[in-house]
């Protein structure tokens, strides 16, 4: 049963594509979404867009608004004006639109391309 909307969009969730840090699959999220009465939802995987096409397709299957974005690992810059490698912290960034999607993906290729670390970092 769908409950009336709520006015709550939830703008940071992590499905089964980042790795160790959820297990939501995008099949079981939309039901869920519907229920609590929300009219959209973001989708922030750790470091990746892998699963951006396929919650995209099942968001509008389901009639919610998809959000995509990416939960990022921002580099630090010290004090000599030069980043480390090692992630200082994570930012969360959302596609307004097709351009900002464009955008995120560059960001996202160019994390994993030119990263030393363990994990896709940009600065």
């Amino acid at each position: 049963m769908k409950k009336e909307s709520i006015g709550f969009v939830h703008l940071h969730v992590h499905s089964e594509y980042s790795i160790l840090d959820s297990t939501i699959k995008l099949c079981e999220l939309f039901p869920m979404v519907k229920e609590y009465g929300m009219e959209a939802v973001a989708l922030t995987d750790h470091g990746n867009l892998l699963g951006a096409y396929e919650f995209y397709k099942q968001a509008k299957r389901a009639g919610i608004k998809p959000i995509i974005g990416c939960e990022v690992y921002v580099a630090p810059v010290c004090e000599s004006n030069e980043h480390t490698e090692k992630p200082a912290y994570h930012l969360v960034l959302l596609a307004m639109n097709q351009r900002g999607y464009r955008n995120l993906c560059n960001l996202v290729t160019k994390s994993y391309l030119q990263s030393s670390s363990d994990k896709p970092v940009i600065d």
